[in-house]
């Protein structure tokens, strides 16, 4: 590296520390926040004001998450009332461009967001997508995983759900009760083969 190169980077490294060290709370804040479609941090539990709030968790190469996009939109505007939805993208490399394209061509008219780090899924306790989670009112996780149960495995799905954890949830939820079962395991594409 020469002697210029070294300058610079010097340079960079430092006053990378010093803005951390002098604004910690927008480095933490941008570590814990996901992203609109135009790039400013959301924290979806904070937007809907007495509401409960559903994260549906989403990716474009997954087959899966494809043919849900109409159970999706069906469940989202049974419970819009008393609900606020929204799709979370996981994948980082999926651009604004890309989901906006995905939400165009399935008909998709809810908020989507970007969770490039993970933080909704982890606050979610999410592992494949499709799967959903339920905050009650009190910002509390009541649910999380699969839709329902289309699916049997990976490429096997049945001619018609008969369970539907997610309606069960949101309904619970809006009777303020428990849900019967606050976890169940998706199927499709797991979460963890994103970089």
């Amino acid at each position: 590296m020469g002697k210029g190169r070294l300058v610079l980077w010097v340079s960079s490294l430092v006053v990378s520390i010093f803005l951390a060290c002098l604004f910690p709370a927008l480095t933490i804040q941008a570590q814990q926040a996901a992203f609109d479609l135009n790039g400013k941090a959301v924290n979806p539990l904070d937007q809907a004001s007495g509401r409960i709030v559903v994260l549906v968790f989403l990716r474009q190469d997954c087959p899966v998450s494809s043919r849900y996009a109409p159970v999706i939109q069906q469940i989202s505007a049974r419970y819009q009332h008393d609900t606020s939805f929204f799709l979370v993208y996981p994948d980082k490399s999926e651009s604004p461009q890309t989901i906006r394209k995905y939400l165009a061509d399935y008909g998709y008219v809810l908020p989507a967001l970007r969770d490039p780090e993970h933080v909704l899924v982890k606050k979610a306790h999410v592992e494949i997508t499709p799967e959903a989670a339920v905050f009650n009112r009190e910002r509390k996780l009541v649910y999380h995983g699969r839709i329902d149960n289309w699916y049997v495995e990976f490429g096997s799905p049945r001619p018609a759900p008969t369970k539907h954890e997610l309606s069960d949830a949101i309904q619970a939820a809006m009777a303020g009760k428990p849900v019967a079962e606050n976890a169940v395991r998706g199927v499709g594409c797991y979460i963890s083969d994103l970089e």
